[in-house]
């Protein structure tokens, strides 16, 4: 696998990608600005992006001038096609460990890591952390005390 270094204008999106990604663009420039780039993206023989749509727009959302891409000449027409849909959906299938995840959140926070760069919402991972957060509850603070019958 050889990864070239291209310009936007070298890259094409597809223009018949099933994926909605815009609200994941955000996560993802943030993600590669921590990390910079680690997955290039992937494009046909004709400079389609078969995958990395996300990372293209992040990429230019954050100003970089070329992305690393990995030209797949060696997959048909119908492998591309294939490839698009397997690539996202399969990502899709894994889950979390819930007992695994909290420890290394955990670790990052003790750290004083960005948590903001993992991807989840601040109610997301209250839950995973286990701060007593429950979907559908409230702030308890909201929540009106019952009178003290006591006194």
């Amino acid at each position: 696998m050889q990864i070239e270094m291209w310009t936007f204008d070298r890259v094409r999106p597809y223009e018949n990608n099933p994926r909605i990604n815009d609200d994941a663009v955000d996560s993802v420039a943030a993600s590669i600005r921590e990390f910079e780039f680690s997955q290039p993206i992937v494009v046909d023989a004709d400079s389609v992006i078969i995958v990395g749509h996300t990372r293209l727009k992040a990429a230019k959302k954050l100003g970089l001038e070329r992305v690393p891409v990995v030209v797949a000449s060696h997959l048909t027409p119908d492998q591309v096609r294939a490839y698009r849909i397997a690539d996202n959906k399969t990502a899709e299938l894994a889950e979390w460990d819930y007992d695994l995840l909290p420890i290394e959140i955990d670790a990052l926070k003790e750290a004083n890591y960005d948590l903001g760069l993992l991807g989840f919402d601040s109610e997301e991972l209250a839950k995973i952390m286990g701060n007593g957060i429950e979907e559908g509850l409230t702030n308890p603070d909201d929540v009106p005390l019952p009178p003290d019958e006591a006194i």
